[in-house]
């Protein structure tokens, strides 16, 4: 899954701070999302289905349909019923809704959770490889500051309530 990086040219720091950072934002971010998506696709997950499994999984019970859908939909890009994501895992037997409609992964959820994690994992080490922490933080904080400097919320996600 390695990309080689050999071929990675050096350039002046006047021709790297000339560049569209909407185009390499993009870039990255089809990349980036391209590779977890196809690693979640061998489990016959999507990005919705891993999100809710992660959000049920650190809070089993609390989350129901309508406050899981409103805490992902300002992440989704691919306008998701997520009605269907929370039927179709709960059809897979790996979700199930109590009585109030607070939602529990089952034994065969959190397996399924795990395996896609690693896979999601190896993605994520395949991202940085190269890239030491400090620069890693420092292209968040540019990206925070540049999101908060166009309106946009520069916080970091909060953990799930």
């Amino acid at each position: 899954m390695s990309a080689p990086t050999e071929n990675l040219k050096e350039y002046s720091q006047e021709e790297l701070a000339a560049q569209p950072i909407g185009a390499w934002t993009g870039q990255a971010y089809r990349r980036v999302v391209g590779a977890i998506r196809a690693q979640l696709a061998v489990e016959d997950l999507t990005q919705p289905h891993w999100w809710t499994l992660n959000h049920a999984s650190g809070a089993p019970g609390t989350w129901t349909r309508a406050t899981l859908t409103d805490r992902l939909t300002p992440y989704d890009d691919q306008d998701t019923d997520f009605d269907a994501i929370y039927d179709s895992l709960i059809a897979r037997g790996w979700l199930t809704e109590d009585a109030t409609g607070g939602m529990t992964l089952t034994e065969e959820g959190e397996a399924g959770r795990l395996r896609a994690r690693e896979r999601n994992l190896r993605v994520h080490h395949q991202t940085h490889e190269g890239i030491t922490q400090a620069d890693f933080i420092t292209t968040i904080n540019v990206l925070r500051r540049m999101v908060a400097n166009l309106g946009g919320n520069g916080n970091l996600p909060e953990g799930p309530k």
